[in-house]
């Protein structure tokens, strides 16, 4: 076979891989839901996506030209760099598919992912960037258009042959001509209940959670680290102690006041507004008595590290000091694997957010710290639309929930100065600490996402905060909810609507001058493959009709 034959069979074999490459089901048009960025502002800092409005042909975040283009990108190609380069060739969005089974995901793909997401929304862009679940069809747009990508490189017949071959180019389109419009109507509400102790006047032990969740999109942010496990060790422990506290025997010299939180993840806004009424406004409230001290819970879900955070060293013979050195008594003694130390940051008031929970109750002067087994307040771990329940350990969550427990009953019981042993365990029988327990606990906390901005707008979203509220009112006394509002006039948070879009896929025909010189290289091939097919039996033919004539 001579050299020119061999690239026409080439060519005609590539033909056929592109056919088959090109068999993929993505429909000629398909609608679905997409979920924006986030956006909102934070005193007088911008955050998130400020567009919304998509009409821009799909491309690969590997392709080189990415102007007025959506790029389509899978986990692993969202990283700072790949976004930064989409704006920077002012890309018209972004648009990234998100696994069904986040625990299929690789470990070092999830934290990249984080990361960049982390990053992405410390500042604002113009630039929409959605998110949205993966399917088969737009599963089907990625590869297609990754391939098309990767034809690129090749000469003009190849990328003119598959251009006739394959449909590989797919419009994305939102198209709502509503403005981007401020949320007017946004609440938060905090929940609060009480366990009374024993005796006149005793000081009163807070326990606190915030429970709303935060991530690139809000409605894919279930966190369920972040801060479903505080929440769930929150519950547990009301669980725990209301049995204890309904035998007057058993009953303890500390009110217990449990609190959960909203706007959390935006400042501790909750924490802030209910401080504010219960030290301002009520003459009542347990924080006018003797606080021996705050604790928040915040990502007790995995992890062997627990990290207490403080704004001041608690100094010896404080009740802090006390439960500091209660708490690393009972990890050392039951669970000696476990990294525990204490992280002190001090309150800048200078500053207009805060790191952690407990510094809201700082500047009330109210001493308190917040247990979590993250020991930098800004990582990536505190606010993703990864944290999902693949990123819960429920046996370590467990073991945080016993830690707290133990350490609590321990201090409010002065077990210790009774001469009881370091592994001793208050918790066991009818009282255990169950898996099932925790696990429905979680469940029923990352069934919906808990961005701030949905909580009061969906069924599903009010009948959670119902839940919290119906748990809280089975076990303790004087439960409230309380419901706060942005102050409209000077807002300290601001949100923005069209967090959820329509949006389409479909397919777009090649350009009509790729149709005609396709087909004419499509004829001139068809033609040269007849030949080549044909060619060893005419030859034979004539070969003998040659040696005819000369016999």
């Amino acid at each position: 076979m001579t050299l020119r034959t061999s690239k026409v069979v080439a060519l005609l074999l590539l033909s056929v891989h592109l056919l088959n490459a090109s068999a993929l089901p993505a429909a000629s048009s398909y609608e679905f839901n997409a979920y924006r960025m986030q956006q909102y502002n934070l005193h007088q800092d911008k955050h998130g996506c400020r567009g919304a409005i998509v009409v821009a042909e799909a491309r690969s975040a590997v392709d080189t030209s990415l102007t007025r283009r959506c790029v389509i990108m899978k986990l692993p190609d969202f990283t700072t760099e790949r976004y930064l380069e989409a704006k920077k060739q002012n890309a018209a969005a972004v648009l990234i598919l998100l696994p069904q089974n986040i625990s299929s995901v690789p470990e070092d793909i999830v934290q990249g992912f984080m990361v960049a997401e982390s990053q992405v929304l410390q500042k604002e862009t113009l630039m929409p960037v959605y998110v949205v679940p993966e399917d088969e069809q737009l599963l089907c747009m990625y590869e297609e258009v990754t391939q098309a990508a990767a034809t690129k490189s090749a000469s003009a017949l190849v990328r003119v042959l598959r251009s006739i071959i394959t449909a590989t180019a797919f419009q994305i389109l939102v198209s709502n001509n509503s403005p981007i419009k401020p949320m007017t109507d946004t609440t938060i509400i905090t929940l609060e209940g009480v366990l009374p102790g024993a005796g006149e006047d005793p000081p009163t032990i807070v326990i606190t959670a915030h429970y709303d969740s935060f991530g690139l999109a809000p409605w894919l942010a279930y966190g369920a680290d972040s801060n479903g496990s505080g929440v769930t060790v929150l519950l547990e422990l009301v669980r725990l102690f209301h049995h204890l506290y309904s035998d007057p025997r058993s009953q303890a010299p500390y009110h217990l006041l449990f609190s959960l939180t909203g706007g959390g993840k935006y400042n501790f806004l909750g924490t802030k507004r209910w401080l504010e009424e219960n030290m301002d406004h009520a003459e009542s409230s347990l924080l006018h008595d003797n606080v021996a001290f705050v604790l928040c819970l915040d990502s007790l879900g995995t992890g062997d590290e627990l990290f207490l955070h403080v704004s001041r060293p608690p100094k010896p013979g404080t009740p802090q000091y006390s439960f500091i050195q209660l708490l690393e008594q009972v990890i050392s003694a039951r669970f000696p694997w476990v990294r525990f130390g204490t992280v002190h940051k001090k309150i800048n008031l200078q500053e207009a957010t805060v790191a952690w929970e407990h510094e809201r109750y700082g500047m009330k002067r109210i001493p308190g710290f917040t247990l979590s087994h993250i020991e930098n307040p800004k990582s990536e771990l505190r606010g993703s639309i990864l944290d999902t329940m693949a990123q819960v350990d429920i046996r370590k969550l467990k073991r945080n929930a016993v830690i707290v427990a133990e350490s609590l009953a321990r201090f409010m019981y002065n077990l210790s100065d009774k001469g009881s042993a370091k592994d001793m365990q208050v918790f066991k029988g009818s009282l255990d600490i169950q898996d099932s327990h925790l696990s429905a606990l979680m469940t029923m906390i990352t069934s919906v996402p808990r961005a701030v901005q949905l909580m009061n707008r969906e069924p599903e979203h009010t009948l959670l905060i119902s839940s919290l509220e119906q748990e809280f009112k089975h076990y303790l006394q004087q439960v409230h909810r309380h419901t706060f509002h942005p102050d409209r006039r000077d807002p300290e948070i601001t949100f923005f609507d069209q967090m959820k879009q329509p949006m389409m896929m479909y397919r777009v025909k090649p350009a009509a001058f790729d149709l005609f010189l396709g087909g004419c290289i499509a004829g001139y091939l068809g033609i040269v493959y007849y030949a080549i097919q044909n060619f060893g039996h005419v030859y034979t033919k004539l070969k003998a009709t040659v040696k005819a004539k000369h016999q």
